[in-house]
């Protein structure tokens, strides 16, 4: 029930003490205010270890082979390991009801792509189809390689949009325009995004069966890309994710006579255990912030209790006088902790919208590499407002039991 004596007792006490009051609020506003800013940071943080992961699928898997640095069953360290087109061919076979896209690679670093009096040093692949999924490419002209281009050996390339505006000037359209690569002919006919930016745009594919015969790489191929078929959980795929990737890493150290504990000959590179390091990390910074924040509204919690205790002791006359009327001591309690609750809820609020402004203002405007766009969702909001209220009680609650226990003899002989 709404009582107008009560709240005109508030607002008197307010009144008596502005300065003692504002500094109170102040404190209290800065916990809320500092929590909320971390949790944003703390979003923000996820926000951009999500982005630095969205350039390729979030499941991918990335083997390559290098040299080998321990001897084994008779052979030296130092044999440089080349994987070849039947291992791709028996992981396929293996793991065929596991797999969702899967390629092999052939890669042609710095090959020289000229067209008309334009030319450039890009990144060139021979690839399979899946590879478009792979990497989360968008076609933008034409088409991706397909499977009909690897069985005929096709002389196509689909270049990425920063090799497309560096070597076709103006608007002219690349679509079945021949470009040079290492001196050969080769037909446009596509052109990619990538959400990674220009560094991936940098490249041309090539169907891998023409890459491999046309620059002498035989049946060679130099990496292997796979994801898996989607699990209802992160744990899940994580589990089939790391299985396959022992099963496959296995499988190559047996083929090329590697040994089991030669960790440089093969490497695999899953997105989704380099997304649960991550994710761990930010996990921690966020309950450091949460632990950052709450220990800041406790200092605030008990500069509001000592302000209450003060309140109190100032008001111990007129507490006896309460008493001996007749007053019971719910209502002394009553009278204490509303005051407390007010002063701490309206002071945490103040500080929740100012933090909330901030975030909702500046937050867009930071994009660094791992943090992007701080905010706080509407359940973290809510989160804050109960831990207003609570707050708000536990400063004011022993003061007001300080209060109720006044004899009212002993109070009306205080000075």
């Amino acid at each position: 029930m709404f009582d107008i004596e009560r709240w005109q007792e508030i607002f008197e006490t307010i009144s008596k003490n502005k300065l003692r009051t504002f500094l109170t609020g102040i404190s209290v506003a800065s916990g809320i205010f500092i929590l909320v800013v971390l949790l944003g940071i703390g979003q923000g943080m996820q926000n951009g270890i999500a982005s630095e992961f969205k350039g390729d699928a979030e499941n991918i898997l990335y083997i390559w082979t290098g040299v080998t640095t321990k001897e084994y069953k008779g052979l030296n360290p130092g044999r440089r390991i080349t994987m070849r087109n039947e291992d791709f061919d028996y992981t396929v076979e293996a793991h065929k009801d596991e797999l969702e896209y899967k390629s092999s690679i052939y890669r042609i670093w710095n090959g020289t792509v000229n067209f008309g009096n334009e030319s450039g040093s890009y990144r060139v692949e021979g690839v399979m189809p899946d590879y478009q999924f792979l990497e989360n490419e968008s076609i933008l002209q034409g088409r991706y390689i397909n499977e009909q281009d690897l069985e005929s050996f096709e002389k196509y390339a689909v270049l990425g949009k920063k090799v497309k505006d560096d070597l076709f000037k103006g608007d002219k359209d690349p679509i079945g325009e021949y470009v040079q690569i290492s001196g050969i002919n080769f037909k446009v006919i596509g052109v990619f995004s990538d959400p990674a930016g220009e560094r991936e745009e940098s490249r041309v594919f090539l169907p891998l069966s023409t890459a491999q015969r046309v620059f002498g790489g035989y049946d060679e191929i130099r990496n292997l890309s796979f994801t898996l078929e989607q699990e209802e959980t992160f744990e899940g795929a994580l589990a089939a994710s790391e299985r396959f990737s022992a099963e496959l890493e296995n499988y190559l150290k047996e083929k090329h006579t590697i040994a089991p504990d030669d960790n440089s000959a093969v490497s695999i590179n899953n997105s989704l255990e380099n997304a649960k390091r991550f994710y761990d990390l930010i996990e921690m910074i966020r309950l450091f912030f949460w632990g950052v924040g709450i220990c800041t509204i406790v200092a605030g919690i008990v500069g509001v209790s000592n302000i209450m205790l003060i309140i109190v002791k100032e008001r111990t006359k007129e507490i006896g006088v309460r008493k001996a009327l007749g007053a019971e001591p719910i209502s002394i309690i009553g009278m204490v902790l509303h005051e407390s609750i007010f002063v701490t809820t309206i002071a945490g609020f103040a500080g929740l919208i100012f933090s909330l402004a901030l975030l909702e203002f500046v937050g867009p405007l930071i994009e660094t590499q791992y943090i992007s766009n701080p905010s706080v969702n509407f359940n973290v909001a809510i989160s804050t407002v109960f831990i207003l209220i609570v707050a708000g009680a536990l400063a004011g609650f022993f003061p007001a039991r300080r209060a109720a226990k006044i004899k009212p003899i002993v109070a009306l002989r205080d000075e």
